[in-house]
């Protein structure tokens, strides 16, 4: 499954790719196609230009023509003084030829245009027009956003227009930058603005139909090209991420539930060798009893069927309580049980728990020390499930002591209710064992071991019949150092039913 999701990732890695220099590559054709629209555009606006002058001609009369052809020339922006001048020259010679017979002949509408196309070169051929003064920015501006707006391509940009000799731009973004006293500096390409338009890869010839100029290049970039091409591939990319993400965390959580379970079946098992362990024991010895009373030399004796009748009811009473142990955690995890509220002094409980246990504790060289500081002891509760509480933390405390046990045990009101401190300087946890201390089945000793005896159903019982009084229980504990367990409980109970 690993390998498998793997794949489908590096897949969609490689789709994403793909798509993106399959959606750039259509981005560089719409604007090479726009960019050629918009040159064959500026193109038709020059060629229209003598057409429309020469259909005024062919409506002229005749003895206006050298006038029209004269006006035309110089309103029309292409000839300067000087060119002006050489015109008049050429106008003198061509008037003076047979053509002027036939320039004024109306009639004659091919020798008309023939006539102004040789004076229309011959001007070009003495003064070329600057390429600035052939372009009008307004519509260079027009025809660009028109172009792009078609091809679907709405993002910002940047043009201009640059001689092929110079390395400066003359127009930039529809404004002239060159040709003033001031010249921007925007113009120079050692600008980065300007060097990025002038590096930029989107550019075309201007005027290419024009043989006896070097044609300028209009030249546009795109600052945020490669954000605009993520966001166009942003739908698809969110619904892969998606649905790769739904496939990763199912996968995570199966792994979890799978480990999880096998946690669940080890702890199962580790609660199955303890509890055989623990029963193990009063069996043998119950079953040594019975036989020892069987013998014929013991029958007879009254005391030591007495004394062996003892010892089988103090293990038949040691299991029971074992299977209890199990049928109540069995209920409360079902919920099926309910607590016998009463008054109860949790300062006499604790004093019964610590004689009860102070023998044990005592044999081992060791001591339980008590500060019972709570100035109100009494809690609504169920008395027998807080005496077993309080028995299983002094009981763990005591187990979980490698040395001679040193157990405190402090009480106190807090926050309207009272808390119990029970700590010891035992063998500790670590922060793993705490975060699942009181998961059912946990034992910090875990596996075929049984220096510690218990079930694993202690801390949960505890941390269960607390929960069920209203109140919490926590954990503070180190390594090698010991541990403390503190528990709070409400002096009343909100929820009495």
């Amino acid at each position: 499954m690993s390998i498998g999701l793997l794949g489908s990732s590096l897949i969609q890695i490689y789709w994403f790719n793909w798509s993106m220099r399959q959606q750039e590559s259509r981005f560089d054709t719409n604007v090479i196609e726009a960019l050629n629209k918009v040159e064959e555009k500026l193109s038709a606006i020059e060629a229209k230009a003598p057409l429309d002058i020469l259909n005024t001609l062919n409506h002229a009369p005749p003895l206006m023509i050298q006038q029209e052809i004269a006006e035309f020339v110089h309103e029309s922006g292409m000839v300067n003084k000087e060119t002006h001048k050489n015109l008049s020259s050429l106008n003198d010679s061509l008037f003076k030829s047979d053509k002027l017979i036939s320039l004024l002949d109306p009639m004659d509408n091919w020798r008309r245009q023939s006539t102004y196309w040789e004076i229309l070169d011959e001007q070009r051929r003495y003064n070329p027009p600057d390429i600035s003064e052939r372009i009008d920015p307004k519509k260079l501006t027009q025809f660009i956003k028109e172009e792009l707006e078609n091809r679907g391509i709405d993002l910002p940009y940047q043009y201009g227009v640059i001689q092929a000799s110079d390395t400066s731009f003359i127009i930039i973004n529809g404004n002239y930058v060159v040709g003033n006293m001031d010249e921007s500096e925007a113009s120079h390409v050692d600008n980065p603005q300007s060097r990025n338009l002038f590096n930029s890869k989107y550019q075309v010839a201007l005027y290419r139909s024009d043989v006896h100029n070097s044609p300028g290049w209009l030249k546009l970039h795109f600052p945020n090209k490669k954000g605009w091409l993520w966001y166009s591939l942003l739908p698809t990319m969110l619904a892969a991420i998606l649905f790769t993400s739904l496939i990763l965390f199912c996968f995570s959580y199966t792994i979890h539930v799978i480990l999880r379970q096998k946690k669940v079946s080890e702890m199962k098992t580790d609660f199955i060798n303890n509890m055989t362990h623990e029963f193990k024991t009063p069996i043998a010895t119950i079953s040594l009893a019975a036989d020892s009373i069987a013998s014929p030399k013991v029958i007879s004796d009254e005391t030591k069927i007495n004394r062996f009748i003892g010892i089988i009811r103090q293990e038949n009473k040691r299991m029971l309580q074992q299977v209890e142990k199990v049928l109540q955690m069995a209920q409360i995890d079902k919920k099926d049980f309910q607590l016998k509220i009463a008054d109860v002094d949790l300062h006499e409980l604790i004093r019964q728990a610590v004689d009860h246990l102070s023998l044990q504790v005592h044999k081992r060289d060791g001591k339980i020390i008590t500060h019972l500081d709570a100035g109100q002891p009494v809690v609504q509760g169920d008395q027998t499930h807080l005496s077993n509480v309080i028995h299983n933390l002094l009981d763990n405390a005591n187990k979980y002591s490698e040395t001679a046990p040193d157990i405190v045990i402090n009480t106190f009101n807090l926050n309207g209710g009272i808390q119990i401190d029970v700590e010891d300087k035992g063998i500790g946890m670590t922060k793993e064992d705490q975060k699942h201390i009181f998961d059912k089945f946990y034992r910090v000793h875990t596996g075929n071991l049984h220096d510690v005896k218990g079930f694993g159903l202690g801390l949960s019982y505890v941390k269960a019949i607390t929960s069920a009084h209203e109140g919490s229980i926590d954990v503070k504990s180190e390594l090698g150092k010991g541990s403390k367990f503190s528990i709070y409980l409400p002096l009343r109970q909100k929820n009495i039913k």
